[in-house]
């Protein structure tokens, strides 16, 4: 597999420490409200990733955090801890906020179809794990007291911006809410490894420590879970492009410091879901969720669908038109694989070819764009139904889309809703939606009344949405074309 290195700037191939095996780290949802859209896109992309690893043969260990302290409004260590704002808006406790709001966050990748990582880690589980980081980052000389504070030191490194292509936007949203000048930092990317007194009284969770009652930064969360779980050579890290700056880079800092070698050569980042009228976030426009589009009749996997159709490297735009197309040709598609019988014997010379397509394809920088096409490749292959259903299955294993599962269950309730028939006789055969068969009888019945332009005029309004009406000698049959 080649995949872009946000650290290098580069696409190369994917290499790990240990020959075989990978360990992958995603940075998890902050728990204080429910994840938006545009956060769940950087966890479909992160899952496919996963999967198509998996896929290749490699054993994949895979991490990720829950935020559930530390995380201030500003990544930049300024502002009310996200935490506190959530239990203060629903006035309840931190911890009751985090619980709750974990519980949605998964309910929502179960509907999307999201893997579990293998370790799910809450940040407050980990304190020893970040005193031990912070006091050994003292000890060596790039951590230093100020102000009750631990900050760490950034004058101390050779290199501190890694991921210094990114757009200025991109880069801004590190510090989104504005930045107010902390005086106790001696460099202006210093930042806060462990909090003390600066934001003592504001804060719910706070534990002893060598250096005072407090609480880590958001920041050294991720590499003490990480070095906890994944060990020190970590293969792959993801995340969404905003975590790129400060997040990622002081990942990097500390971690390297710490450790003293290098860290992690992988970094992934999946770009921004934007409105039309710019970056989707919490604070505005209409606050888009999971529960939403279902409100609005939308399946979450055409979400997912509607993902899949775009590089994770660009920016997608969301809008109910766009996504309204992708449930339009998620739903065809599904009812092209219903039609397909089941029954046969499978020619796995076909499948191992076609999967060799979609290794060669979706591993150029994970085209998911091209696994898509490679479906439609497939359902038009020169091979039988049953072959074409196991290459299927083969690449849902990646896409995740429910493609037979959901099919199976179409060609069920087409068979339970085969026929309608009307006083007078008039059976008609469909695909068991009650609105057309009705539209097709009144035809039946105009034609038998001998009202030719009526029959004539439901035809045609029913061509328009693409149905195609067949004649017989019991009433009609059609069939979306």
């Amino acid at each position: 597999m080649y995949l872009y290195n946000s650290a290098t700037h580069k696409k190369a191939e994917f290499t790990t420490h240990t020959p075989g095996r990978v360990e992958m780290y995603t940075c998890g949802p902050t728990v204080y409200h429910f994840a938006h859209i545009g956060n769940l896109r950087s966890y479909i992309m992160e899952d496919v990733l996963e999967k198509f690893l998996r896929y290749e043969g490699y054993d994949v260990h895979r991490v990720m955090n829950i935020t559930d302290v530390g995380h201030l409004a500003s990544d930049a260590d300024t502002g009310e801890d996200k935490m506190l704002k959530g239990a203060k808006r629903e006035h309840k406790s931190v911890m009751e906020i985090a619980r709750f709001y974990t519980d949605a966050f998964f309910a929502d990748c179960a509907k999307l179809n999201i893997k579990t990582p293998d370790v799910v880690e809450p940040a407050t589980n980990c304190i020893d794990e970040y005193i031990k980081i912070v006091s050994g980052l003292i000890d060596k000389g790039y951590a230093y007291l100020a102000g009750g504070n631990v900050y760490f030191d950034t004058s101390k490194l050779p290199r501190y911006y890694i991921f210094n292509d990114h757009d200025e936007e991109d880069l801004a949203v590190g510090v989104r809410e504005g930045v107010e000048e902390d005086t106790n930092k001696r460099n202006k990317n210093d930042f806060v490894l462990w909090f003390t007194k600066s934001k003592f009284e504001d804060q719910a969770l706070k534990w002893d420590s060598p250096w005072g009652v407090g609480y880590p930064g958001w920041h050294i969360e991720c590499s003490g879970i990480s070095l906890k779980y994944n060990g020190e050579y970590l293969d792959l890290h993801c995340g969404g492009i905003d975590n790129a700056f400060p997040h990622h880079t002081n990942e990097i800092a500390q971690s390297e410091s710490y450790l003293g070698h290098p860290w992690c050569p992988q970094w992934f980042h999946v770009h921004h879901l934007n409105t039309t009228s710019g970056k989707m976030s919490k604070s505005s426009g209409e606050f888009l969720t999971v529960s939403l589009l279902e409100e609005k009749g939308y399946d979450p996997l055409a979400y997912r669908f509607f993902c899949l159709q775009s590089h994770y490297r660009k920016s997608l735009v969301f809008s109910w038109e766009n996504l309204t197309n992708a449930q339009g040709a998620y739903q065809k598609l599904l009812r092209r694989i219903a039609a397909l019988s089941p029954e046969g014997e499978v020619d796995e010379e076909t499948v191992k070819a076609y999967k060799e397509k979609f290794l060669q394809q979706v591993g150029n920088d994970l085209n998911t764009s091209m696994g898509v096409t490679l479906l439609y490749d497939a359902l038009k292959a020169q091979a039988n139904d049953a072959t074409k259903r196991a290459i299927l299955e083969s690449f849902d294993r990646v896409l995740s889309l429910s493609l037979l599962e959901k099919a199976d269950a179409l060609r069920a309730e087409q068979a339970k809703a085969q026929t309608a028939t009307a006083d007078g006789g008039i059976t008609i055969t469909g695909e068991g939606d009650a609105e057309i068969d009705a539209l097709v009888l009144r035809r039946a019945q105009a034609k038998k009344a001998k009202d030719f332009a009526e029959a004539d005029r439901i035809r045609d309004e029913l061509k328009q949405q693409g149905i195609e009406i067949t004649d017989t000698k019991e009433g009609a049959s059609w069939r979306r074309v």
